[in-house]
């Protein structure tokens, strides 16, 4: 056991035993946990003690600028320069999401989702 988790441990039994816990509302009901399966043990407390503290991971930050990036390519003219601005950033992102072992399948969803779409309309029309 890490020491952080040691520390944490002592301090809930001794809140226990002192019956800090007693009468606290959602007493007995299950708690909504974050799952942080996808986070190697060791790493886990220290993203939590980050996301506790408003940080978010690059890769996360980068995911978001990612997903509305496409939404802003749908919205706008082709041929304009600020299509090919958003369309090389996105690129970036793209490469940067991939070193960092992320997929960027996510992004490619709503492509999914229209042939999904067109196959499905191809077989009510046979």
């Amino acid at each position: 056991m890490f020491l952080s988790d040691q520390w944490a441990e002592r301090h809930i039994l001794d809140a226990q035993a002192k019956g800090e816990f007693d009468n606290l509302p959602g007493a007995g009901s299950p708690l909504v946990m974050d799952d942080d399966s996808g986070v190697p043990p060791e790493l886990r407390v220290a993203y939590r003690i980050l996301k506790n503290a408003g940080y978010v991971p690059p890769e996360i930050q980068d995911r978001k600028e990612a997903v509305d990036l496409q939404i802003l390519l749908k919205q706008i003219a082709a041929d304009s320069e600020d299509y090919l601005k958003a369309e090389k950033r996105l690129t970036i992102l793209r490469l940067r999401l991939h070193q960092a072992g992320m997929s960027t399948d996510f992004l490619n969803e709503v492509n999914y989702q229209a042939r999904l779409q067109k196959q499905f309309i191809g077989e009510q029309n046979v």
